[in-house]
């Protein structure tokens, strides 16, 4: 484990261009690898990272597009990204309380990430030796214990 903490907020990031930016103003609530085959094709890749935080935590600037996934249902998610070049910075949403979720590659600091917990190992690679909190699916607790995980690992730095 990287024995890196964190970087004082605000954390910034943005797409490969530079034409997106984004501050991150609010501790994150954690920090985990989705497997599902989904975020395998989006980051063209084993897995996505995703840094959880509050809804009212990121602040966006430059121009930026999205899309909405499952419109009308549940498991609705708007992916935002550069229209430049592409890159997905960001997901927004499944339900009113669950917050935004950064693409964690693109924060300008990476050397301090240290994922808790690993979301969709059912379609993950058979290749890959995963540590921390295991989830078949989607996590049914609301994500309770990858952020108690996490909280642990920062107060631990």
């Amino acid at each position: 484990m990287t024995d890196r903490p964190m970087p004082e907020l605000p954390l910034t990031g943005g797409c490969q261009c530079g034409q997106l930016r984004y501050r991150v103003t609010k501790m994150p609530m954690t920090l985990y690898c989705c497997h599902c085959t989904e975020c395998q094709a989006q980051a063209a890749s084993a897995f996505g990272m995703s840094l959880r935080i509050a809804a009212d935590g990121v602040e966006i600037e430059g121009d930026f597009d999205n899309f909405t996934r499952d419109v009308g249902k549940p498991t609705a998610a708007q992916g935002v990204f550069c229209p430049k070049c592409g890159t997905r910075v960001l997901h927004r949403g499944r339900g009113e309380d669950s917050g935004s979720s950064i693409k964690a590659g693109t924060l300008d600091q990476t050397d301090w990430l240290h994922p808790v917990g690993h979301i969709w190992t059912s379609s993950a690679q058979k290749w890959l030796q995963l540590d921390g909190l295991l989830y078949p699916k989607q996590p049914d607790d609301t994500y309770e214990a990858l952020s108690e995980a996490f909280l642990k690992q920062q107060k631990r730095r």
